[in-house]
């Protein structure tokens, strides 16, 4: 996930953890930048890649997001 300044950091604060401890073979890397777009990104199988922004999102957009690029593999 690439993050901006706002309320995204509120998702990483309430979720990170518990996201972790469901998913602990799971790769999750946070990097947040300043000046770019807010994005999720997901690899699948055969260099596959999808994003969803997360800008002006709230920690449930957030959360529904993440699932879209779960459940859209």
């Amino acid at each position: 996930m690439v993050l901006g300044i706002g309320t995204k950091e509120d998702f990483i604060e309430q979720h990170y953890v518990a996201l972790k401890k469901a998913n602990p073979e799971f790769p999750i890397l946070i990097r947040e930048c300043a000046g770019v777009q807010s994005k999720a990104w997901a690899r699948y199988e055969f260099g596959r890649e999808r994003n969803v922004p997360l800008d002006n999102l709230n920690p449930e957009q957030v959360a529904k997001a993440l699932e879209s690029l779960i459940t859209k593999s």
